[in-house]
């Protein structure tokens, strides 16, 4: 079995260390060939040792990790973000659909990003992903352009253009503005946290929409919210009063 190359560009070295033990100890397809203590050590290794995957700290002393990754625009590596907790740039990476971990590194969570980027990569003709999106979302206040995975890869969905969305066992259903319908192998909860600040309101358990579409609430025959397009979705009890405050606050 061809084992993939790893290099970790991380300031800290007991990050370092940490992530080669659980690589050496867990992960058998792996071979570390390299690693670096800053952004500008970790373009040169990653230049000389080719690697499959970089394990890469988003913020150090001397250039972040989205520096680096900047150095690198036709890149054939995968990134895994290692990185302490920071609203701003952990929003981004998620809105782009990229693997990160928090510090302190969870064993577990380390592995589970591991094996999703082998399963990836082990599909024929496979293309590391671009980071053009990632660098779009980074340079806005909040993201606005929402990766999901799709049959034949990821398409990049502009937030705005998002009508709504609907729970179907582990998956979701994204309704767009165009009439297209697009079915993601994720579910609901996770897009309810991510779109939560961009004027999105989960109505229903089974329902987020954008508020930006609602066209009228309707309180006869059971409390429901019509959309722009005619659909009407339903409002739970509990969910009526927040629903209303956010309507007000929208109508300013």
């Amino acid at each position: 079995m061809n084992l993939l190359k790893a290099v970790i560009v991380d300031d800290e070295p007991d990050a370092v260390n940490f992530t080669k033990a659980i690589i050496r100890d867990h992960c058998k397809s792996l071979q570390i060939v390299g690693t670096a203590h800053s952004a500008k050590e970790g373009v040169s290794v990653i230049n000389e040792t080719h690697p499959d995957i970089v394990f890469l700290d988003v913020e150090m002393p001397r250039g972040s990790g989205f520096e680096l990754l900047s150095q690198f625009p036709g890149k054939s590596f995968d990134v895994i973000f290692i990185t302490a907790f920071n609203h701003y740039a952990i929003q981004a990476i998620k809105f782009s659909a990229v693997d990160y971990i928090l510090k302190p590194i969870n064993i577990r969570e380390l592995i589970s990003a591991i094996d999703r980027v082998i399963e990836k990569r082990s599909v024929q003709d496979y293309k590391s992903p671009g980071y053009s999106t990632l660098f779009e979302n980074l340079k806005s206040a909040i993201p606005s352009k929402l990766a999901i995975p799709t049959s034949d890869g990821m398409e990049y969905l502009n937030t705005k253009k998002i009508l709504r969305l609907e729970a179907d066992g582990s998956y979701t259903h994204f309704f767009l503005v165009d009439g297209r319908k697009i079915l993601v192998s994720r579910n609901l909860k996770e897009y309810h946290e991510l779109l939560t600040d961009k004027n999105f309101f989960r109505p229903h358990n089974s329902h987020l929409i954008n508020l930006e579409f609602v066209k009228k609430y309707i309180r006869h025959d059971g409390t429901s919210i019509e959309l722009t397009d005619g659909t009407q979705v339903p409002l739970a009890r509990s969910k009526k009063e927040m629903f209303l405050i956010h309507m007000e606050r929208l109508a300013r």
